[in-house]
């Protein structure tokens, strides 16, 4: 016999994710360790489970982690496509911060294929989503990486090192990477003549990576972390304690096959020996570090590998083919300056522009909104009527107009700001059971309007939920309050009139019928 004192417990632990989430990790370990190719193949197969079990929430991680192997494959193309449909999965959900992270991957695509404009206006539009979320979790916290990681995509290093200060001081786990966004940024600074910002760059990245070992131990095996501070001490003149540090660091990194971080162990290496006037030795390094952007560079490393492997054939040969061969790269390297100058000045400029936006779609939706309830007001409903004549809205349509039974009695009774009370009570109650993309409209006095995206089976079931909720809330002591419901289906070339129409006899229909009703 069961306990009855006994707690129900579920078979499985209830998450924030879906239940197949452990799967959408794995691809995206999968697609963060290299493995691309088998990522995309579990992404897929994963899928078709997913969707058998109605696991929303995994497909949209899947889908994501898709997109990750893509990029790193390079393939921009199927990267671009599956962004875009993330984003549009986002939206449908409503999720402010699913939005914003699948605007910045989608920026990021868009930065690497070329298209700034575009990219720009995606991360712009992210910002704002962002700053207007106050959620502060581990989804937010995703969704401000990915903002970072398309700013670094973009050498916009002001915006990244920004993003990643705000997350260090959530989390430390960040400050690594907030310290190597401050590296490459100073390392650019350098090769463009801005030497003293270049230094304030290096000596905090040196200081939050000295930080990070202090914290970890003398012993911590991290030779990643050696490496980036390696490098900041080689570019500040500290060779030979970079020289050390990027010895000790280059082995246990290509054994472990960690090449971003090998990468600036033979870059560090390469500027120490330069320094100390070993030449060939510092142009072997150098050839090292280049030969190992093969493996998933950044953007910015082939041309920071490229100006120091410039400089050092100058130093080893000051012939006029290097000079030359220096000053051509050198001007590259300005011109890329530019550009990247160009990106953070169109990033303001789309910033500005949504913003602008966003306080226009602010004003809009005050207007159309019925101070009392907080639901739509007769603006809105007007607007929603001309978005159905002018095919904008399409069915599957169901306009349910709803009306509160013997409301004058009620305001009669019991006085004017208990009517109020109960309006906006029977507002809440329309609202809990709207999706995103319903519409609920106070058309006027105690009538209410849904315009609810489904045919008349689901109108006929949400009208009965608002019905059923509305007579068993205790909205005022002692009164039973009540809604009668006129439901009309729109119909393919049926204007907005017409279906207005004919809600509206069938809600003087469910009133004959004796209130508490609906009539479709």
């Amino acid at each position: 016999m069961r306990d009855s004192t006994a707690v129900d417990r579920l078979p499985v632990p209830v998450t924030a994710f879906g239940p197949l989430h452990l799967l959408a990790v794995r691809v995206h370990v999968l697609a963060n360790t290299g493995r691309c190719r088998e990522a995309i193949a579990a992404a897929d197969a994963y899928a078709v489970l997913a969707a058998a079990t109605g696991d929303t929430r995994t497909l949209l991680f899947l889908l994501q982690g898709k997109l990750y192997a893509n990029l790193e494959m390079g393939r921009l193309a199927e990267a671009a496509a599956l962004g875009e449909r993330l984003l549009r999965h986002q939206r449908a959900s409503g999720s402010v911060l699913g939005e914003a992270k699948a605007l910045c991957d989608l920026a990021r695509v868009h930065v690497l294929s070329g298209h700034d404009i575009d990219g720009m206006h995606h991360l712009a539009r992210a910002g704002v989503l962002l700053d207007r979320s106050t959620f502060d979790g581990d989804r937010r916290r995703s969704a401000l990486c990915s903002f970072a990681e398309a700013a670094t995509t973009a050498e916009m290093y002001e915006t990244a090192a920004a993003t990643y200060e705000q997350l260090s001081d959530a989390s430390p786990a960040f400050r690594l990477v907030h310290a190597g966004t401050l590296l490459y940024w100073g390392l650019r600074l350098g090769h463009v003549g801005r030497t003293g910002e270049s230094a304030a760059r290096l000596r905090r990245s040196a200081e939050l990576t000295r930080q990070h070992l202090e914290e970890t131990g003398p012993h911590s095996g991290d030779a990643g972390t050696t490496a980036m501070l390696a490098l900041a001490l080689a570019k500040l003149g500290d060779v030979l304690p970079a020289e050390k540090l990027a010895r000790d660091a280059i082995t246990p990194l290509r054994a472990g096959e960690n090449h971003q971080y090998a990468r600036l162990a033979h870059l560090a290496l390469g500027v120490s020996l330069r320094a100390r006037g070993q030449l060939a030795e510092a142009r072997r390094e150098l050839v090292a570090a280049r030969e190992l952007c093969g493996y998933g560079a950044r953007p910015d490393e082939p041309l920071i590998i490229r100006f120091e492997m410039a400089q050092t054939a100058r130093e080893i040969d000051d012939s006029q083919s290097s000079r030359d061969l220096f000053e051509a790269v050198e001007s590259q390297v300005r011109e890329l300056w530019r550009l990247r100058l160009h990106r953070l000045a169109m990033l303001r400029q789309a910033r500005q522009r949504e913003e602008l936006e966003t306080a226009r779609m602010r004003a809009e939706r005050e207007i159309m909104r019925d101070p009392l309830t907080g639901l739509g007001n007769r603006r809105r409903f007007d607007a929603v009527l001309r978005r159905i004549d002018t095919g904008r809205i399409a069915p599957p349509l169901a306009l349910l107009l709803i009306d509160l039974d013997h409301f004058k009695a009620v305001n009669d009774a019991y006085s004017h700001i208990a009517g109020d009370h109960a309006l906006r009570e029977v507002a809440a109650i329309l609202r809990a059971h709207c999706r995103a993309q319903d519409v609920p409209v106070r058309y006027a006095g105690d009538e209410f309007v849904v315009f609810l995206h489904g045919d008349a089976v689901a109108g006929r079931e949400v009208a009965e939920r608002i019905r059923a909720a509305v007579a068993r809330a205790d909205i005022l002591a002692g009164v039973r309050l009540t809604v009668s419901v006129g439901l009309a289906a729109m119909a393919p070339g049926m204007s907005a009139d017409t279906l207005f129409r004919a809600a509206d006899e069938r809600l003087y229909a469910a009133k004959w019928s004796g209130r508490n009703a609906i009539a479709s």
